[in-house]
């Protein structure tokens, strides 16, 4: 009788541990995953200019997890880009502060200008101060012109708070992706 207790205890106790060695990698694995298995960080992303685009759109999108602002590029290679937060988001070339709305600021600097090689826009706006309607985002507050001059072109980018963001090239597009929260 005293064995069989024995028994019973100790297959007791490997059950309890079994499941603790099973669902305390998972908890762990959960409690790394950050927000929707985000991990981007908040610090600048940078990528070098490669070829000669143009900028010919700015549009934005709703994820799940994210907001995404598209810089569409009229070529077939992707350009560089730098994009950090910033106390005041400056127009190019006159260093101007333009007021953005919003807990942080993005600076995105795109290496293509939004004209051609004859000065011709190739990308137009109705409002600097409202270059894509972003009203019910969850991150995004504003979008802003701060210009295009000498081959790049400035973007401010207004959003809730300074939250992890993550910068990427596509074919014909630079992405911008800011986390809906840590």
């Amino acid at each position: 009788m005293m064995l069989r207790k024995a028994g019973s205890v100790v297959a007791a106790v490997a059950v309890a541990v079994g499941v603790g060695l099973v669902s305390a990698p998972a908890d762990a694995a959960r409690a790394n995953e950050g927000y929707c298995g985000i991990h981007w960080g908040s610090g600048t992303k940078t990528a070098a200019p490669s070829t000669a685009g143009y900028v010919t759109d700015i549009r934005a999108g709703k994820k799940p997890c994210y907001d995404r602002l598209v810089f569409d590029i009229g070529t077939a290679a992707p350009e560089g880009f730098r994009v950090s937060y910033v106390d005041k988001v400056r127009e190019d070339a006159s260093g101007e502060t333009i007021p953005v709305r919003g807990g942080a600021r993005l600076q995105i600097t795109v290496y293509a200008p939004a004209y051609d090689q004859s000065n011709r826009a190739t990308y137009q706006y109705e409002d600097r101060n409202e270059l894509v309607d972003v009203h019910g985002y969850r991150t995004f507050r504003q979008v802003v012109w701060a210009g295009s001059w000498e081959g790049t072109t400035i973007v401010g980018l207004g959003v809730r708070g300074k939250l992890p963001f993550r910068a990427s090239t596509r074919a014909d597009a630079i992405v911008i992706d800011v986390a809906h929260k840590w």
